[in-house]
């Protein structure tokens, strides 16, 4: 949690992380039990006023998170401290929920939907012994997961930046919450816009989505800009005859690798899931990801 004088970053620094992340979850899951987590949790279901029992009140909203990520009903408690970080949750064998939230949220209710999202998600991905190496890169996939599985719109909702005051939860920058929101709301047809009630999370979910755009025009993509299909183009002929170029075949600068030269194949990152893709290079294609079975149109 930033906040205060404590500068927030912007722009995409996590994002090959972010990536693995994705992939990470496909992998791990599955197509079909992704397709389960089709509904994000409801802005009326993590709502929290100031009339509402602080403690019940607090249950109530993790039960709903716990329902989103198809975790077992069991007991929760939820409990208030003074502590350096945002929450912390204990992570034990048995079905019960021990979280702990920073004393702020007593009266910051509105943001208490955001830290236990990140907090039961951990639990989620202990039970589904899912983890990236290091403090940070598992912090960055428990928020991609959070994201991706429904409930970390309510995280990038928290992000607000008013004159002196700012906020923001969880471990990734704005815009790669955005940009997760909206590789989500492409894969399920699900849009969050209308769910967000600070403008600086919907300027950042705006700008995510447009950084998400650009993964669906990169070579061999048929939907890529003429610039990146002139080096695609090149590096294609340099894989067909690398003497004569003088250039090895190899990642390209948009990510893919040209094989060659017989029979000449093209390996690229699916744009939904990050799954590395091989087809031949033959002009117009369509490909399904055998991973997340998005097609794909192709000009390899």
């Amino acid at each position: 949690m930033t906040t205060g004088d404590r500068g927030i970053e912007h722009g995409y620094p996590h994002l090959d992380t972010v990536r693995s992340a994705v992939h990470a979850l496909f992998a791990r899951l599955s197509y079909d039990t992704m397709s389960t987590f089709g509904t994000s949790v409801l802005p009326v279901d993590v709502a929290f006023d100031d009339t509402e029992d602080l403690h019940l009140g607090a249950q109530r909203v993790a039960r709903a998170l716990v329902r989103q990520l198809h975790l077992p009903d069991a007991r929760i408690v939820v409990t208030f401290r003074e502590m350096e970080h945002a929450a912390n949750v204990e992570l034990t064998a048995g079905p019960e929920y021990f979280i702990e939230l920073n004393d702020r949220f007593r009266s910051h209710r509105k943001d208490i939907g955001a830290a236990l999202a990140h907090e039961v998600m951990h639990v989620y991905l202990h039970r589904l012994d899912l983890s990236f190496p290091g403090t940070r890169d598992n912090e960055i996939l428990t928020d991609t997961a959070t994201t991706y599985l429904g409930a970390g719109w309510l995280l990038l909702d928290a992000y607000r930046e008013h004159g002196p005051f700012s906020q923001k939860l969880g471990y990734l920058t704005p815009e790669e919450f955005g940009y997760v929101l909206a590789k989500r709301a492409a894969f399920f047809g699900e849009d969050p816009a209308p769910w967000f009630t600070s403008p600086q999370a919907y300027d950042a979910y705006t700008a995510g989505a447009a950084r998400a755009r650009q993964d669906l025009r990169r070579p061999p993509l048929a939907a890529a800009g003429w610039a990146a299909r002139l080096r695609y183009a090149k590096d294609r002929r340099a894989a067909r005859d690398p003497q004569r170029s003088g250039r090895p075949s190899g990642p390209g600068g948009d990510d893919y690798a040209v094989e060659g030269p017989d029979p000449l194949r093209v390996s690229f990152p699916c744009p939904a899931c990050h799954q590395r893709l091989r087809l031949p290079v033959r002009g117009r294609l369509q490909a399904r990801c055998g991973l997340c079975k998005t097609l794909l149109d192709c000009d390899t």
